[in-house]
């Protein structure tokens, strides 16, 4: 499995940009799907954006469409999360994962937890005047 470990979480006002980075600390990502997933306070996990392994695939949900960009670097082995426009219902526990209930392809994203995935610790964001 590959090990995974996220960053570039911080504190930002409402409106501001940050960038999160998901790096394998071995291995690559290139023949996976990698997910970005969020936590915040008092509730579940909910999967935020997705691409696919060739990257021809990316999705978002409703509530984050127009302000993320998930992207691959080009030596394989970092996924970002570009977020801008920043509001505090975007305060949560960032993570990424691969795993092989993570459906991405074209318009469609979709996440049943196996226990075969492999998360990061996650990377704090907090959206707060």
């Amino acid at each position: 499995q590959v090990q995974l470990v996220e960053s570039g979480g911080g504190l930002v006002q409402p409106g501001g940009s940050l960038r999160l980075s998901c790096t394998a600390s071995s291995g690559t990502l290139d023949y996976y799907a990698v997910g970005w997933f969020r936590q915040a306070p008092g509730k579940a996990r909910e999967v935020v954006s997705c691409i696919s392994a060739s990257a021809g695939s990316t999705n978002y949900v409703e509530s984050v469409k127009g302000r993320f960009t998930i992207s691959r670097a080009s030596d394989k082995k970092v996924v970002y999360l570009e977020m801008k426009n920043l509001t505090p219902e975007d305060t949560a526990v960032y993570f990424c994962a691969t795993d092989p209930g993570l459906m991405c392809t074209a318009g469609n994203l979709h996440y049943s937890r196996t226990q075969f995935g492999s998360w990061g610790q996650g990377t704090q964001v907090t959206i707060s005047s």
